[in-house]
């Protein structure tokens, strides 16, 4: 298996953010695919600003009053599933999170982030800014990426931006794959997320929240193809990354090796991995760091400002949105919350 060590990479770059966020929320809500819908129909992770609610209209970078995110001028949402592990008596236990390696002050570990997730705002590759002009989001711009609904192994292979790693340890990178992994990952599990990054330059959203945008995406943190005439405008490419601790369950996998593992909308193959995001950073924020020299933690890290205002990890870690639906998403439960199917 490849392994790298972050920072190695990031010495030869120019222009890219990558940042940790503390868990804002953890809810049955989705203003994006079910807006208004209380309870959603299914579990998700949720960090950022503390605007999140059920329904999220207009410039939400002027709403929040705190963000979970390191550069305080980040008021976006970022969420995804969560993930939860199948006992072999059928119930489940939701997998808890915690933060990727160099997230804190100047690059170092900052363990004491509360779980969350690392955000990438990149604009060519790790090594290269590029020649592109990268138009920031605009006030109300928000998308999706993957679908609940996929669910085979050949349509999940059709999108390279969304992989799982098998962790060894914190900083195993390479090897990835559409599916979870078949066996017990020594670190767990990172769920990776790159959204599109060609957008067609008129519509901050559309009806399925994706044809507003048009994929080029390698994966991989590879430069994204050039943009199609349709969809001419480059926009930051943006991804997530969530580490899912699932060392506690690992002398519990099934007798016969099964996977154990279903994201919260009853998916145990992976194959409907899916993100969402709302923009909302502050005035043009983004833009300037997208014009700027700056990289990962030369950007602004928690508690030292850069090119970006931060704040320290307890600030993070303080802002929070308080539940607007009531129910258990902890403990050992006999159903995913909001699923009462049987998994195939």
């Amino acid at each position: 298996m490849k392994w790298f060590f972050i920072l190695a990479l990031a010495g030869f770059s120019h222009a890219g953010l990558r940042f940790g966020c503390s868990t804002v929320s953890l809810q049955r809500l989705d203003p994006l695919v079910e807006p208004g819908q209380i309870p959603s129909a299914h579990v998700h992770q949720i960090v950022g600003g503390n605007a999140f609610n059920a329904t999220m209209e207009g410039d939400i970078g002027e709403k929040g009053s705190c963000t979970t995110c390191a550069y305080t001028e980040d008021f976006s949402n970022y969420w995804t599933a969560v993930m939860y592990f199948r006992h072999e008596n059928g119930s489940y236990k939701r997998v808890p999170q915690y933060p990727n390696a160099q997230l804190g002050t100047e690059g170092q570990d900052a363990p004491n982030i509360n779980a969350g997730m690392t955000i990438y705002y990149t604009q060519k590759d790790f090594y290269d800014n590029g020649e592109d002009y990268i138009t920031a989001f605009q006030p109300g711009f928000r998308m999706t990426v993957g679908s609940p609904t996929v669910d085979s192994l050949e349509k999940a292979q059709a999108q390279p931006g969304l992989r799982y790693t098998c962790l060894e340890t914190i900083l195993t990178r390479g090897f990835e794959t559409p599916d979870f992994p078949k066996k017990p990952c020594a670190a767990g599990i990172m769920a990776i997320h790159h959204f599109p990054a060609c957008w067609d330059g008129k519509n901050l959203d559309s009806p399925d929240h994706q044809s507003h945008m048009y994929s080029t995406t390698k994966g991989a943190f590879q430069e994204a193809g050039p943009c199609p005439a349709s969809h001419p405008v480059r926009v930051p490419q943006l991804a997530y990354e969530t580490m899912w601790n699932t060392t506690a369950f690992n002398d519990m996998w099934p007798k016969d090796g099964s996977q154990p593992f279903v994201w919260s909308y009853n998916d145990n193959k992976g194959y409907g991995t899916h993100a969402d995001y709302v923009f909302g950073w502050k005035g043009d924020s983004l833009q300037r760091a997208m014009k700027s020299s700056c990289f990962f933690h030369a950007c602004g890290s928690p508690g030292v400002q850069g090119v970006l205002k931060t704040q320290t990890v307890e600030e993070m870690n303080k802002c929070g949105v308080q539940n607007t639906v009531e129910e258990d998403t902890e403990g050992w439960l006999t159903e995913l919350p909001g699923q009462k199917m049987e998994m195939a």
